[in-house]
């Protein structure tokens, strides 16, 4: 671990609401609410100094009080979770002062890796580096072409270049089916990675962001990090090890608990 000197707050967004699942945050994996899961992975993060939930429902509030967390109420109208790690962090910083860095971890990874989010801050040590997220090599032909599955193209700087739907690089001289075989054939050519959707920014640009409005490179793939490049922020990039496993639908809690002996 490179040494590393900055006050760090992890922000985890969390919505009762969910159409494909109401209630995700408190669906019981292994006997633990969902939301305490994720609470208690990035609370063994050893960067992180504070970590709170960000959530527009009394219950989910309840509960992360109850098991001995943080909590911080935000409006139900925001958007989406960037900007409600945003405002859950305007009321933080006059209780408790600022931060360095803050870091925003989706409330649907219940078994997220320290060590990953560890690999992630420690491009805040270059201050150039004002956002940052993570990337994992796809080993897997059926996600190469799964439009569910994001892929980032980054340069040898560490600098994303795009995210997208679509597998970066194309392959302009081979066949471009949806199927294993093609997607093997891509693979040999290239490597090719997807996002794992966690974040880091220093404050003072997550402060710009969420004063964006949408772009016709997010509104195209429904990514909100195009916003951001598409007005000239750098998003840095560093490749993780780790596999994101994230609750989409409760039959993935199923899947999870089965990869995870729960």
């Amino acid at each position: 671990m490179q040494d590393f000197d900055m006050k760090t707050i992890a922000i985890i967004p969390a919505r009762y609401g969910s159409s494909r699942f109401p209630g995700k945050p408190l669906a019981d994996i292994g006997g633990k609410p969902m939301v305490r899961r994720v609470y208690e992975q990035v609370s063994r993060c050893a960067l992180v100094d504070a970590v709170f939930v960000a959530t527009d429902d009394e219950r989910i509030a309840r509960c992360v009080e109850d098991f001995g967390g943080k909590a911080c109420m935000t409006s139900p109208e925001l958007p989406n979770g960037t900007s409600r790690c945003w405002q859950a962090y305007q009321k933080v910083v006059r209780s408790i002062g600022r931060f360095d860095v803050l870091l925003n971890v989706q409330g649907d990874e219940p078994f997220i890796e320290p060590q990953a989010l560890v690999s992630l801050l420690e491009l805040f040590n270059d201050r150039a580096v004002g956002i940052a997220t993570l990337k994992k090599k796809i080993s897997l032909p059926e996600e190469l072409f799964d439009a569910n599955v994001v892929k980032v193209l980054s340069g040898k700087d560490g600098k994303a270049a795009c995210f997208s739907r679509f597998p970066l690089p194309f392959q302009r001289d081979l066949p471009f089916e949806r199927d294993r075989e093609t997607a093997l054939r891509w693979m040999e050519r290239a490597d090719y990675f997807k996002h794992v959707g966690i974040y880091a920014f220093r404050p003072e640009v997550l402060t710009d962001l969420v004063e964006l409005p949408s772009g016709k490179w997010e509104e195209a793939e429904k990514l909100e990090q195009l916003r951001w490049m598409e007005n000239g922020y750098v998003v840095h990039v560093r490749e993780t090890a780790y596999e994101s496993l994230s609750v989409d639908t409760p039959s993935d809690i199923r899947k999870i608990m089965d990869v995870k002996g729960c």
